[in-house]
């Protein structure tokens, strides 16, 4: 058996495979979409049924082996490595500190409110404060194999973004050597400070489009295609790859039991669904899971067409249409035409052969549900995003619809840190969300500090007059008896 510490023998033979025509081609030169028909592609890993000679029983014990490594080609994602990156030389990978992150038990109040026991995963914990570094990690890591292997000294990297992206893509091509270069194309506008600051603070070169993410994917596609350049946005499948280490992640939590298990996640470009479906696939496959959990989508009503695809009950009268988006506070999530919807669909019938229609399911949520779930799960102990809050108000939305039971568990994915998105949170709090957003705070959940004295007061007390009438005025705020 392979030594925790022991960097794997086993190599892959990888492939692109394109979903649209089938077509297939040699992963030593980066592809994005079909030159046959334009279509995304999957990776796949042609030797895997070589995987299936190590039973799952031995391939629980070698990655529960590997949690103790302090090996940083093992750490992080990168302990599940033959499962998706088996091409990486040990010297090639790249770790910063990410995966591995925290699934933290809701508490007994906060089960109460849903009746449903819940979990969330805080992906907010990863090196830059959100799940794109788990494909951002593995992206970046096969970039050292290609620039090894075609003997490059300088290649630029370059994405479209609401934030997140730009903020891993900037961190990891600060930290490669000096011929990475960084370019992020922002909507004008639309991205927070905080987030804007990350790509800045790394030395990337920012540029803002006016327009929506989707404008700005429309300029990155044109340089993808046209120039050599590294696009990292999720029609890079070295992206999806590293993201299925979220799925592995979740069982290996659970001791690889995964029944009964319900996984919300937010749909926004539809990558990080389609990677972690991909990841419970593969584990069912090799036996290292025996039950496969239920994926629930969630989408807010403002940018909804994965939704609305699935909402047709006859999977012969869907037909997928992009939507016009509008503002959301799930700001990753307003995407109206989903790069990855070809993957999401490619998955979803696999999963649905194994687990039957219930298997994967898409409920649509409010902007003002996904402000108040936030809001909620926060002031109940997490530290979710408006994403979190997105997958909240999907759980309690799926309770109302009937579409999941008491006796199920729900992990939530709470894809960002909280502090990513305090605006939206200040904005609540000060009753001054545009119209646009349709959100109507509820003043109960207002929380504004409260001025115990006043400057001008206190330059008038000697230091001991002010401690006391200070202590005097938060006793009578705070209503405290004496001891």
């Amino acid at each position: 058996m392979t030594l925790a510490n022991e960097f794997p023998e086993y190599r892959g033979k990888m492939e692109y495979h394109c979903l649209g025509c089938n077509a297939r081609y040699d992963v030593n030169e980066l592809h994005y979409t079909c030159p046959e028909c334009g279509s995304v592609f999957i990776l796949e890993d042609l030797n895997f049924d070589e995987l299936k000679k190590t039973s799952g029983k031995e391939w629980r014990e070698i990655f529960d082996a590997r949690c103790a490594t302090k090996n940083d080609s093992l750490r992080g994602i990168f302990r599940f490595y033959e499962l998706f990156a088996p091409v990486m030389e040990e010297n090639e990978i790249l770790y910063l500190g990410e995966g591995n992150t925290p699934i933290v038990a809701s508490s007994p109040a906060l089960n109460d409110v849903t009746g449903i026991k819940t979990a969330y995963k805080n992906d907010g914990q990863n090196p830059s404060a959100s799940f794109k570094d788990r494909g951002m990690a593995c992206a970046f890591s096969y970039i050292n194999t290609l620039m090894n292997k075609n003997n490059w000294d300088e290649i630029l990297t370059v994405c479209a973004s609401t934030g997140d992206t730009s903020a891993a893509a900037a961190l990891y091509a600060s930290y490669m050597k000096e011929g990475v270069k960084s370019v992020v194309i922002l909507p004008q506008g639309k991205v927070t400070p905080q987030q804007l600051a990350q790509p800045l603070g790394s030395g990337a070169k920012v540029l803002e489009v006016p327009g929506v993410f989707d404008d700005c994917m429309k300029v990155v596609e044109n340089l993808a295609d046209n120039y050599r350049v590294a696009l990292l946005n999720s029609k890079n499948s070295w992206r999806i790859l590293g993201q299925e280490s979220y799925a592995f992640e979740v069982a290996q939590w659970y001791d690889w039991d995964l029944k009964d298990k319900c996984i919300f996640v937010p749909i926004g470009n539809a990558g990080n669904i389609t990677a972690i479906m991909a990841g419970f696939l593969k584990l069912y496959e090799l036996e290292i899971i025996t039950d496969l959990p239920r994926v629930f989508g969630v989408q807010s009503a403002h940018a909804d067409p994965v939704y609305r695809y699935y909402s047709i009950e006859d999977p012969n009268e869907r037909e997928y249409q992009p939507v016009k988006v509008q503002p959301s506070v799930a700001q990753a999530a307003m995407i109206g035409n989903p790069v990855s919807f070809p993957r999401v669909k490619h998955f979803a019938e696999k999963f649905e052969a194994i687990g039957g229609k219930k298997a994967f399911q898409v409920v649509q949520v409010s902007e003002q549900m996904i402000m108040d779930s936030m809001l909620l799960a926060n002031s109940h102990g997490h530290i979710a995003c408006t994403q979190g809050g997105e997958c909240f108000a999907g759980l309690i939305r799926a309770k109302e619809l009937g579409l999941i039971s008491e006796n199920e568990s729900a992990v939530l994915d709470s894809t960002a840190h909280q502090l990513k998105f305090i605006g939206f949170q200040d904005m609540y709090y000060q009753n001054d969300f545009p119209a646009e957003y349709e959100v109507t705070p509820d003043s109960t959940r207002a929380n504004k500090p409260e001025l115990v004295i006043e400057g001008s007061e206190k330059e008038k007390m000697s230091e001991a007059a002010y401690i006391s009438k200070a202590a005097e005025n938060v006793v009578s705020m705070l209503g405290l008896e004496k001891k």
